[in-house]
């Protein structure tokens, strides 16, 4: 099968090996020409087979996606297929997919998470749009998704927006998560008595009910870096976290773990907090976000 892939960044350019080592013809396009496997999107597209083209989009959400959408409606054809596998915003999946279906393209939106460990493990997968679209894109989603049972990595979530929708609410939880466990690490930080916090962490991460990946990511952090000396605790949001408030209001569905986590992040932005530092180093750990170094590192 030959794919398309559009963005060739920390996920896009893993996401294109994953697919090789798994036998699929990737041609990848970036505007970085040191990593780009061809000059422009026309390019591309032609060097996909006609009437069975499949592109996956891997860039920024908003105005990058939205322009890059607009010009595979120009150069695509009629039977084609376009994937959003970036952190778009579901509302925006509708105005993908009619911009694309005005000229007989289809559309498929894929929340996907997995970060940079994604190359070695897999990413997890929420797939929206029509079955028969995601179908034809199995041969995609089962190169990247985690091996083993494909139920356990990967979900049709529903039509056009579904899988955007799946990954925001992912990421909400996310926060959440994050929030806990940075909490957590300031409480043991602050009192005299746990004299091996990275210890009494990773002994958390096996046998416990608290036990996840993120628990060792922070673990992993902190043995690099026992008092994150080196990053400052501005904690950044990327965007998920405050369209999931925004849907928990507008449903009026209470989400205060989740909301709380969002706050905390603006309160990074205004003083040194221990336990951003713990979610600025998680953030790195598994998707490569970029960290502010401390200001007297």
């Amino acid at each position: 099968m030959h794919v398309g892939l559009i963005g060739l960044g920390k996920m896009g350019a893993n996401m294109r090996t994953r697919m090789r080592e798994q036998g699929l013809e990737v041609i990848g396009y970036d505007r970085n020409p040191d990593v780009s496997d061809v000059s422009d999107l026309t390019a591309l597209v032609e060097a996909l087979p006609a009437g069975e083209r499949v592109v996956w989009v891997m860039v920024p959400s908003g105005a990058p996606t939205r322009s890059t959408v607009a010009a595979l409606a120009d150069l695509m054809s009629e039977g084609d297929l376009v994937i959003d596998g970036g952190n778009s915003y579901y509302r925006d999946d509708a105005e993908h997919a009619a911009t694309l279906a005005a000229k007989g393209i289809h559309y498929v939106d894929v929340g996907v998470s997995g970060g940079v460990w994604g190359l070695e493990n897999g990413y997890g997968m929420m797939a929206g749009g029509d079955a028969a679209d995601i179908e034809r894109a199995m041969p995609v989603f089962d190169a990247l998704r985690p091996p083993g049972d494909r139920a356990s990595g990967f979900v049709h979530a529903g039509p056009v927006g579904a899988g955007h929708y799946a990954k925001m609410i992912h990421n909400g939880i996310e926060y959440g998560v994050m929030q806990a466990y940075a909490e957590g690490y300031e409480l043991l930080t602050a009192a005299d008595l746990v004299t091996d916090v990275p210890g009494t962490l990773k002994a958390w991460t096996h046998g416990t009910v608290i036990r996840s990946w993120l628990l060792e990511l922070l673990v992993a952090a902190l043995e690099a870096d026992p008092a994150l000396a080196s990053i400052d605790d501005v904690v950044a949001d990327s965007g998920e976290g405050r369209w999931t408030v925004d849907e928990a209001i507008d449903h009026a569905v209470p989400v205060p773990v989740i909301s709380a986590a969002l706050f905390a992040r603006f309160t990074s932005r205004q003083g040194e907090s221990p336990a951003m530092k713990a979610v600025a180093a998680l953030r790195h750990q598994f998707g490569g976000h970029a960290v502010q170094p401390a200001s007297d590192a």
